[in-house]
């Protein structure tokens, strides 16, 4: 999401400037590689880059392909083959062991629809989102149909008539049938000349910071680092203030009954309870239950969550045990508020993306 920001603030400035450009975008990935389908690259015609396609073996070739299409004003699917271990083509023998197709579409500034201003759209507000590319590795040297429609809830935005009809049918079946949320490539039986990458855009992530002591601080600045939201919450109004909290969200003060319903939620958010005043916590914690958080952590000895749990009991609230997480954080050996910080944004990020937060090095198969 990040880099997502990032290629969107570029691409403004270069609209500016009248600057031409193209976006690269990793599309499909067959085996290994650095960077998985949806990895995003901004060229202008000057060469200046905004993201990435890989760990930065491929971007000098792929920054001289784009300068093609914008000469050229034409899509082009560029395929880098890292299989051959012996390979330098791309500069350090990479060992990726994949195959890495990249579609490469000039931006048209005049267009309202081109792919970054979809992108935007999609980013306007805390709304999954289904963005579709398709492309022809078959006939990878012809023009690309490329980057053409949004799905945003029941809106569609872009070109669905870039699409072929039958091929429109089939994509909307395949969102309907598909409750994942992760990214789908298909090539569809009668269409056996082109693929089509479906990808998924979820809102940022957001966190709740209740607590505005020193320990947030890193947390705050982390999590913008990270291109998420913070938002810190804290009835101390002299602790909770945007001078203290710079990269904040949003400054939240108020006693513990009121901060809450204050909130706007959704399942890409996670609320962390590090007030360390237990009764304040005792009401916050009972007014987040209801919403359905996928992550409330809570700071602090699994004694104050069990007291926690049993003060809620005897006021009659039913607590969903498997969205608790406490102690919060990852097992890393933290020592210290930067240490922590790493420790719990490290598992809400594993908690939100279903994983275990495991060594890759124990994994089995892909990574990915």
């Amino acid at each position: 999401m990040k880099e997502f920001q990032a290629i969107i603030q570029a691409y403004e400035l270069y609209k500016t400037a009248e600057k031409k450009i193209a976006l690269a975008t990793v599309v499909q990935v067959d085996g290994s590689a650095y960077r998985r389908p949806g990895a995003r690259m901004l060229v202008s015609e000057d060469g200046e880059l905004t993201g990435a396609i890989s760990g930065g073996c491929l971007e000098g070739d792929a920054l001289r392909k784009a300068q093609t299409v914008i000469f050229q004003q034409k899509s082009m699917l560029v395929t880098y083959d890292t299989t051959d271990e012996d390979d330098q083509k791309f500069g350090v023998g990479l060992g990726c062991n994949g195959i890495i197709h990249v579609l490469i579409e000039p931006i048209d500034y005049q267009c309202d629809i081109n792919p970054i201003e979809l992108l935007k759209i999609a980013l306007s507000d805390r709304i999954f989102c289904r963005l579709i590319t398709v492309f022809s590795v078959k006939y990878s040297k012809q023009e690309q149909v490329g980057t053409k429609v949004l799905l945003k809830e029941d809106q569609v935005f872009g070109d669905k008539d870039a699409l072929e009809d039958t091929l429109w049918i089939q994509v909307q079946e395949e969102i309907t049938r598909d409750d994942s949320n992760h990214h789908i490539i298909r090539k569809y039986e009668a269409f056996d000349t082109i693929q089509v990458f479906i990808e998924s855009i979820k809102p940022v992530i957001r966190l709740f910071l209740f607590g505005a002591g020193n320990d947030t601080v890193p947390l705050v600045k982390m999590a913008d680092i990270l291109g998420w939201e913070a938002v810190v919450i804290d009835g101390r109004k002299n602790l909770a203030t945007a001078q203290r909290f710079p990269a904040a969200l949003k400054i939240v003060t108020g006693s513990a009954e009121e901060v809450v319903q204050q909130l706007e939620t959704d399942s890409n958010c996670a609320a962390l309870l590090m007030t360390h005043n237990f009764d304040y916590e005792a009401f916050v914690l009972a007014d987040l239950l209801p919403l359905g958080l996928p992550y409330v952590g809570i700071l602090g000895p699994k004694k104050k969550s069990e007291k926690l749990m049993d003060r809620l009991g005897m006021n009659g609230v039913t607590v969903n045990q498997a969205t608790i997480y406490s102690p919060m954080g990852l097992d890393i050996g933290a020592e210290g508020s930067e240490e922590i910080a790493l420790s719990i944004l490290a598992e809400v990020k594993a908690v939100l993306e279903k994983k275990q937060g495991t060594f890759l090095r124990n994994k089995t198969g892909p990574i990915h």
